[in-house]
C-alpha cells in the first residue's frame, strides 16, 4: 500500500500560515506578524501536534523550513523531547532547486520533478508529512499530489502574508475527513482530503422560479 502525504499548516481564519511560529521565521514581504500563533497555543493544539509528530516516517520540507528546523532541532535532544527525537531520526527531504548545506543528518534534497518525486516517497514511507513550508504546501496543494489537509484555524484576522490558497488557487473539491476538534483558545482543527473533478455551480433560486 502506497504512504500517505499530509500537510500540516497553521492558518488564520483569513487562511494566512506565513511565520506562525516566530518574527525571523519568514517576513519576506515585510511581513510584519510573525509569531502570531504564539499567544494561542494551548494544551489541546500541543498534544494533537506532538501525536502527529510521533506517527511521521518522512518529513519533506520547503527550503525556508528546512533551514530553520536544521538550525534548531538537531541542538534540542534529549529524552524530554520527543518532537526533537523523531525530527532528528526520521529521513528528511527539501524541496529546493537552490544549492542547499545538508549537514542536519538524514536529509536529502528532491529532485526537480516534484510529482516523481513524491510518488518516489510514497513507495518508500508509510506517513510523510509537509510541516509549514507554504510555497511547496502551495504547488502539492494545486497539483493534488496530497492525501490529507491538515488545518489549525486560529481565530484572528491579518489581512495580509502568504495564504494555504492565493488568489489563483487551482479550483479543487475536498472532503472533510474527520469531525472538526476545538481548542481551548478557539483554534479548530479541519482534515480535508482532496476528491476529484472542480467544483460544480448552481442556481440557489431555479427552483422557486420553476425551472
Amino acid at each position: 500500500m502506497p504512504g500517505l502525504i499530509q500537510i500540516d499548516l497553521f492558518t488564520t481564519l483569513d487562511l494566512v500560515a506565513q511565520a506562525p511560529g516566530g518574527p525571523e521565521e519568514d517576513p519576506s514581504g515585510g511581513f510584519p506578524f510573525g509569531g502570531w500563533q504564539a499567544p494561542l497555543m494551548d494544551d489541546l493544539v500541543g498534544e494533537t501536534v506532538g501525536a502527529g509528530i510521533a506517527d511521521l516516517d518522512a518529513l519533506v520540507l520547503g527550503r525556508r523550513t528546512y533551514d530553520i528546523f536544521a538550525s534548531y532541532w538537531p541542538h534540542h535532544t534529549g529524552p524530554d523531547n520527543a518532537i526533537a527525537e523523531v525530527f532528528n531520526r526520521v529521513p528528511k527531504y527539501v524541496a529546493s532547486r537552490g544549492t542547499l548545506n545538508l549537514e542536519w543528518a538524514g536529509t536529502t534534497q528532491l529532485g526537480p520533478d516534484l510529482r516523481t518525486e513524491m510518488d518516489a516517497l510514497r513507495a518508500r514511507h508509510e506517513n510523510i508529512h509537509i510541516i509549514g513550508s507554504v510555497d511547496l504546501a502551495q504547488t502539492l496543494l494545486a497539483e493534488q499530489l496530497y492525501d490529507e489537509l491538515v488545518l489549525w484555524v486560529y481565530p484572528i484576522v491579518l489581512g495580509q502574508g502568504k495564504k494555504v490558497f492565493p488568489d489563483g488557487a487551482a479550483p479543487a473539491n475536498l472532503e472533510l475527513l474527520a469531525p472538526p476538534v476545538v481548542s481551548q483558545k478557539g483554534a479548530i482543527l479541519l482534515r480535508y482530503g482532496p476528491l476529484p473533478g472542480v467544483p460544480a455551480t448552481g442556481d440557489m433560486g431555479a427552483e422557486d422560479r420553476g425551472v
